[in-house]
């Protein structure tokens, strides 16, 4: 796991997260692509801070980019889950018909 200091000047340390949710990914025929960042080369996880709080980790396998986290609204936290084929937990159910169509 790792740290990282938030925009806001939070540090998180994504051992504490109460929750974890890893992007999917599908076969373009030749590779793996992160369903959510669209790349072979970084990938996406999101999380639930200890405080409630959701943010996403940003990781790269591209030489010389540093991995980060940004946090992100409830919406965006939903549509992610969503989009990964993932439950939405019970914080996050009544966002549902908001974000999907």
């Amino acid at each position: 796991m790792a740290r990282y200091q938030m925009e806001d000047g939070t540090v998180i340390d994504t051992n504490n997260a109460t929750m974890t949710w890893f992007e999917c990914r599908d076969s373009n025929g030749s590779n793996l692509i992160g369903r959510s960042s669209c790349s072979q080369w970084h990938d996406q996880t999101l999380r639930r801070s200890r405080k409630g709080r959701y943010y996403i980790q940003y990781e790269s396998r591209v030489q010389g980019e540093r991995d980060r986290c940004e946090w992100v609204s409830p919406e965006r936290a939903a549509a992610w889950l969503l989009l990964n084929e993932e439950e939405l937990p019970d914080d996050l159910k009544q966002l549902e018909e908001t974000v999907s169509e």
